[in-house]
């Protein structure tokens, strides 16, 4: 049995206990002949008017007295709907007060007490055995076949409704801004420089210059003397020209290569916004690669490889991930210790979200207050708040007893002085 509903009963019984007293006590006392009596019966005679009194008072509160429909009696089961709404107004206006909530949260100071937390070793370890925890489970729920079948339905249709032509073209946009796409033109050729300059790429091309004699001039090349170093030559002295012009592209910031390279980009771009032909090529080869099964098989296994590798890390006794994120942990921490300015940021940035969200927060936590009771039915609802707060109205009952009495003793000497 309920703890409070054992202290209600006991109450209840030494409430109802006292006024039956009183009644037993005031019928004894008008039996008797004056003297002493008078003042007994004086006494019960208030106790018990007092005891019937709050009893009324306390009953009507939850139910009607006796079952006898009073007008405002059960008062609590009849405001119920008043109740609830009255109650979650309070909570929203008073308690969650978007100000007390602010201030609440400067005096919690959460840059401080995060700092705090995570420099404690012990802390950090539990968090990240927290987290690794849920790492573990999210994993085990993608590895269910009806989950990972919703997830790639979802994912094939977010891709199959995805603009990839108006993206690149905004993408592209975006980096000739400045010329900015220039310092990719620059990357290329640093590249194509780097690997010009190599042994093998000469090689490479020295055998390209001797095989393409062979082939288009088989007459002429016989009487090339010492061919492989006539290739070898004409290979080192292709690269030096070529590194010649990289280099003047690079030293020139308007070369005609860069120019020819932003209107090919530009090109492009205009292609990929407007043209229908490089749009649908463009879509051809999106839909390629989602059906594609290979590369769906490809994309699986490496998947696959990820959360095998995953699971095994994170069920060593020493995981890299879990001594990762615990150090990480232990890092910020650190930080928010050593610098007032990113601990001021960071509560600074948590008042602002308290402020641009609290207005909902709290007009929701009131709806779901209010809605809730009101589902409630009225009985459950009354016997709630007569088991929360009942067993206390009881000492209003046995007050009423022991009080009335006393001011019966009262009144009853208040009547012999002014006789």
């Amino acid at each position: 049995m309920d703890a409070r509903d054992v202290s209600l009963k006991r109450n209840k019984t030494i409430a109802g206990g006292l006024m039956v007293g009183a009644a037993v006590l005031f019928i004894i006392a008008s039996t008797q002949d004056g003297g002493s009596w008078e003042w007994v019966a004086a006494f019960a005679e208030a106790a018990m008017v007092g005891a019937l009194a709050d009893w009324f008072a306390v009953v009507a509160l939850f139910r009607h007295p006796l079952g006898v429909p009073i007008p405002h009696t059960a008062i609590i089961a009849n405001k119920k709907d008043t109740i609830a709404e009255n109650l979650a107004q309070f909570i929203q206006d008073k308690f969650l007060a978007t100000e007390a909530v602010v201030a609440k949260l400067r005096e919690l100071n959460p840059a401080g007490f995060l700092s705090s937390y995570l420099t404690s070793r012990r802390n950090a370890d539990e968090l990240a055995n927290g987290l690794t925890r849920v790492i573990s489970e999210s994993l085990d729920f993608l590895d269910d076949e009806r989950v990972r079948k919703v997830l790639r339905a979802a994912m094939n249709d977010r891709i199959e409704k995805f603009d990839l032509s108006t993206s690149a073209a905004l993408l592209l946009d975006t980096l000739r801004r400045d010329s900015r796409h220039q310092v990719v033109l620059d990357e290329m050729l640093r590249r194509l420089g780097a690997w010009l300059s190599t042994p093998e790429s000469q090689d490479k091309l020295a055998g390209a210059i001797d095989h393409w004699c062979d082939t288009e001039y088989p007459l002429l090349s016989r009487f090339i003397p010492n061919r492989p170093q006539f290739a070898k030559g004409a290979g080192e002295k292709i690269v030096n020209r070529v590194n010649l012009f990289l280099q003047a592209v690079n030293e020139d910031p308007s070369h005609e290569l860069r120019h020819e390279f932003d209107r090919a980009v530009s090109d492009f771009t205009v292609k990929l916004k407007h043209d229908a032909a490089t749009r649908a090529e463009i879509e051809g080869i999106k839909l390629e690669a989602i059906n594609n099964a290979q590369l769906s098989e490809y994309a699986n296994s490496i998947l696959g490889d990820m959360k095998s590798w995953l699971i095994d890390d994170l069920d060593r006794p020493h995981s890299r991930i879990r001594k990762s994120i615990s150090d990480a942990a232990v890092g910020l921490g650190n930080t928010l210790s050593k610098s007032k300015e990113l601990s001021d940021s960071v509560n600074e940035h948590l008042e602002a979200v308290v402020r641009h969200y609290a207005d909902d927060v709290r007009s929701g936590i009131a709806r779901h207050i209010s809605g809730t009771m009101k589902d409630w039915k009225s009985e459950d609802f009354v016997r709630e708040i007569e088991l929360s707060i009942g067993s206390d109205l009881q000492f209003i009952r046995m007050n009423g007893t022991l009080v009335g009495g006393v001011i019966g003793l009262l009144l009853h000497a208040v009547a012999l002085l002014l006789r």
